[in-house]
């Protein structure tokens, strides 16, 4: 394995990423034994995404999602991880009341749940000053712009944002905003590939893309999406990298097969009594020992 995927991620390594490379990985997961796989395979970033709501709780959106939701499943990737960086997702109304009230729920990814940083949606003035807040109490803060999922009830869809000059104008704006106020990086999702190759040549601070095109500082896909394990539409700019909802459904159907012919469980994967010598000896009462005379 390179020696680069040997080493500690940290924020300063990846700002220097954005200068001489290589590409920044990112994926998210949310249990303990998924974050094992993404670090042991190198990648960079993990983020504990509000998208479990959607992948992996069962709701429609983002927005059900609860701040112990996310502390409960971003304890379970930070015990897993020991290279990668982990980024928490600040869920719907943990950062809407006030900047103590976000500094607080903000704190509890790293207090709480080990991360290392949080991700934050929306670059208006009320949010720019949260994420001021967030990084003058030494947290760090990824942006989030483009489209922005906690915001479906306002945007009616899913869909591409930055199409039309002003919102794509917007779109660079944001992001460089959101680097004056501090934040360490910043996540394009669904825009132009022309408009994140602005905002990545005018940032000084990693852009991290996800149906962003090609000239990103680096990549995040949702990984249930990249291995094939969810169910119902995929977004145009997700790569299958794998089967899974396949060969799951295949491994169960075998498996309830074997069981309802009598294949399974067969001997071989059954318990068996001790050898009639090896019972008898381990049934014998071992021999007392005699007490010594007191002196």
């Amino acid at each position: 394995m390179p020696e680069l995927a040997t080493q500690r991620v940290t924020i300063p390594s990846l700002r220097a990423r954005k200068a001489a490379g290589p590409k920044i990985v990112c994926l998210t997961a949310y249990d303990h034994p998924t974050a094992a796989i993404l670090d042991e395979a190198g990648v960079d970033l993990v983020l504990v995404g509000d998208s479990l709501g959607m992948v992996v709780l069962g709701y429609e959106t983002t927005v059900p999602v609860t701040m112990d939701e996310m502390i409960h499943h971003t304890k379970a990737v930070t015990r897993a991880v020991r290279r990668a960086l982990v980024v928490g997702d600040m869920p719907y109304f943990s950062f809407h009341l006030g900047a103590d009230e976000t500094v607080r729920n903000a704190s509890r990814f790293l207090k709480e749940a080990g991360a290392a940083a949080v991700k934050i949606e929306g670059a208006s003035k009320k949010r720019l000053r949260l994420v001021e807040a967030m990084v003058e109490a030494e947290i760090p803060v990824m942006g989030h712009v483009g489209l922005t999922p906690q915001s479906i009830h306002g945007l009616g869809q899913f869909k591409v944002r930055g199409k039309e000059p002003e919102e794509a104008r917007r779109i660079v704006e944001d992001a460089s905003n959101l680097e004056k106020a501090g934040a360490f990086s910043v996540v394009l999702e669904s825009v132009p590939l022309e408009v994140a190759k602005t905002v990545t040549e005018s940032v000084g601070i990693p852009t991290i893309g996800i149906g962003a095109g090609p000239y990103c500082d680096g990549q995040v896909l949702v990984v249930h999406d990249m291995l094939g394990y969810s169910t119902g539409y995929l977004p145009r700019f997700v790569r299958k990298y794998a089967d899974l909802h396949a060969t799951i459904s295949r491994a169960v159907r075998e498996y309830a097969a074997d069981v309802r012919a009598g294949r399974f469980p067969d001997d071989a994967t059954s318990y068996h009594l001790k050898p009639p010598a090896a019972a008898g000896a381990a049934t014998e009462p071992a021999p007392r020992l005699k007490k010594r005379a007191k002196a």
